[in-house]
């Protein structure tokens, strides 16, 4: 028979991403954000490969990529608003960890295996956050995926790409429940 775990079981039917755009300072110390890191990094992970890293951006670093996104949005002729948006998301942000998906050659676990396990990475560092108090938003966006931004102004590699940016903070305000999946349309049950 299982041994259940209410509390947890409660926390994950109520969970609840708060807007990166309601997160204020004060974000985790590092040891805070190391227990949360450590939490990110138990994820499913077909063959040990590891096929994720992270970069924490504290404030500094944050405006640096702010800028940088502003000045490649321009390049890219993007409209203001999508450049504003993209900008405001690191400028406006107290902490942002980026999930790196950083794939490993391997002939036995497929590359999408290794994408599947980044994306469980920033869940579980989203989820950790939101269990230990945080405000916390999981985040893409065009900036995320434009190679030459993310190798320019974060270092990656060209067979890495940015699975997300978890933003985290304190809350400033509950966001209302929204909308969620109707089970009877998303289930099939077969015997």
């Amino acid at each position: 028979m299982p041994t259940p775990n209410p509390e947890a079981l409660s926390f994950f039917l109520g969970r609840r991403s708060r807007p990166a755009k309601t997160l204020t300072a004060p974000a985790p110390d590092r040891a805070t954000l190391e227990t949360l890191l450590t939490a990110a990094a138990r994820t499913p992970d077909h063959g040990k490969l590891e096929p994720w890293r992270f970069i924490v951006l504290e404030r500094n670093a944050l405006d640096d990529l702010a800028a940088d996104t502003e000045i490649r949005a321009n390049a890219l002729n993007k409209p203001p608003q999508e450049a504003a948006k993209a900008r405001d998301a690191f400028a406006n942000s107290p902490l942002a960890v980026v999930v790196v998906e950083s794939p490993v050659d391997s002939p036995k676990i497929p590359a999408i295996e290794q994408t599947y396990s980044a994306g469980a990475v920033c869940l579980a560092l989203l989820n950790a956050a939101l269990a230990a108090g945080w405000g916390a938003n999981w985040l893409s966006g065009w900036a995320s995926h434009d190679p030459d931004l993310m190798q320019t102004s974060l270092g990656l590699a060209p067979h890495e790409q940015v699975a997300g940016f978890i933003h985290i903070g304190t809350e400033t305000s509950i966001p209302p429940e929204r909308p969620r999946p109707d089970l009877a349309k998303k289930v099939d049950w077969r015997t």
